[in-house]
This record gives C-alpha cells, structure tokens and sequence, in this order.
C-alpha cells in the first residue's frame, strides 16, 4: 500500500516541496513495488520526467536508491535499510517485549510476532520464525488493513464502535478464504466475543490451512497498544495443543505488560 506524505496546514510553516517529492518518492516503494522506472515514478508523483530525474539523481547520491542499469529500475537503497534498522530498534514496546518474544517461540517451536495499530493500519513490528514449523505469514514492517488476520480482528476489538464503523467504511471486508468474515455485523459480533475472551483465534480466516492466535498487550492505564500472536499450521495441534498455545500467550502478554508498566513507572519516577 503506498501513502503520500500528507502535512496539516499548520504545519507547513517551514515546508520545503523539494523535501517533500524526495521522501514521496521514497515512500512510493514497498512490498508490492519494489522496483520502479523513472517513467513509472514520474507518473506517479505527478512531476516532469527531468524533475523526477534530478531528485532520484540526489537520492542515489546519498544512497537512499539505487540503479540497476540493466532493468533500468530503481529501489530503495543500503541508507535506508540502515536508517529502518535504527528506527526498528528504537521502538520502545520492541525492545520491551523482544525478550518475551525470544521465550516464548523457544517454548512454542512456533512463528510468533508482534503487531501494533497505526494509522488504521496492521503493522508487523517484530517476529521470530521457527524452520521446523514453517508457515505463510506476514512479512515483518508490511502495513496491513485494520481488519486483517488475527491482529486485525484483535486490535480493532478494542476499539470504540465508531472507530469500527469509521475503519469498515473505508476499508471494506475482504474474502481472502472462504472462512473469512464479508458481513460488518458478523464481524462486530465476533469482535464483541474477541474483546470478551481476551484472545483471538483466526482459524484459516485468511491464509488456508493456517491459524493464527493473538492476544492483547496493555499498558500502565489499560490500554491495548499492541498484540503478540502464534501462526501454526492448523493440522499440526489438537485441541489441547491450541489451550497451551493460549496459555503460554497470554501468560506471555501479561508478562510484557508488567514490564511496560514497571518500565513507564520507573521512568515516571527517575524524573520526577
């Protein structure tokens, strides 16, 4: 999915444009785009081709891109890819939980992971994968729709009904199997149910033969701030493999909350 940079007028105080059409470029990259012609990212960006030219010339400069003459396409470059490995490691609730994360797929032989609700937007913020179960799951840093899999129907539960409403408008629900959830007021009733249990298991709701487990993490006040989720092949755990499985998770989740909580405290008082 790519976004533009968009600026709230108050904010524009010291807007530069040129600043502005290099990192929309930038931002013009992701999962599904990763390699883009100078033609391709001046249609994009809506700009002259010798405008286009002269600011992906910069950004190659400082490698932030880079060229393949052969295909004559451009990516991301080894700057950004070092700038992204800085900023993932100074997210505060990755570093707090990446220890209980390490645990916890040592415990589980699983693919385990941590998602976050951003911008109406699942994000993939760290995982741990297990060779001997592989699975098809969601690939770290990839932005998903609110609703999607286990950490959609998880994180949106803890939302208020006109946040919900608000999110389904814009972004409908999807068919990705024949499990999954098209109808909003199903959907609600499930996330009423998610919200009650305080875990979600996501039976092949969107990728075939796969589930998905998840449970909230809490802050200090409460609130849900992200999730912690178990992807298994379905076939491979009975019944009383699944009740472990959510046992080990929310046991792990509320372990993660304490340590956020005695985290935010501790700093709350050192400034004090």
């Amino acid at each position: 999915m790519r976004r533009k940079l968009t600026i709230p007028p108050r904010k524009r105080r010291f807007y530069n444009k040129s600043l502005e059409r290099a990192l929309n470029i930038l931002c013009s990259f992701d999962f599904d785009k990763q390699e883009q012609t100078l033609t391709e990212l001046s249609k994009l960006q809506q700009l002259p081709k010798s405008t286009t030219h002269r600011l992906v010339s910069t950004l190659l400069d400082y490698d932030f891109l880079q060229y393949d003459p052969e295909s004559q396409r451009y990516s991301l470059g080894l700057r950004v890819f070092g700038l992204g490995s800085v900023a993932n490691n100074s997210l505060f609730l990755k570093r707090m939980a990446s220890p209980f994360l390490t645990e916890l797929h040592a415990k589980l032989n699983k693919t385990v992971a941590l998602a976050v609700l951003r911008d109406e937007e699942i994000v993939y913020i760290d995982k741990r994968e297990d060779w001997r179960n592989p699975v098809r799951s969601t690939e770290m840093g990839r932005h998903r729709a609110a609703h999607f899999g286990m950490f959609g129907q998880l994180l949106m539960a803890y939302l208020s009904e006109e946040e919900v409403d608000r999110i389904l408008g814009k972004s409908p629900l999807i068919a990705y199997t024949r499990k999954s959830i098209t109808d909003k007021t199903e959907f609600k009733l499930r996330l009423r149910m998610i919200r009650k249990q305080g875990y979600v298991i996501d039976d092949g709701q969107v990728f075939d033969g796969v589930t998905g487990i998840a449970a909230p993490i809490r802050d200090s006040t409460g609130a849900v701030v992200g999730g912690v989720g178990v992807s298994l092949i379905t076939a491979a755990e009975d019944k009383a493999g699944v009740k472990r499985i959510i046992k080990e998770l929310v046991q792990t989740t509320e372990a993660i909350a304490g340590h956020l909580t005695s985290q935010t405290m501790g700093g709350a008082s050192r400034s004090a």
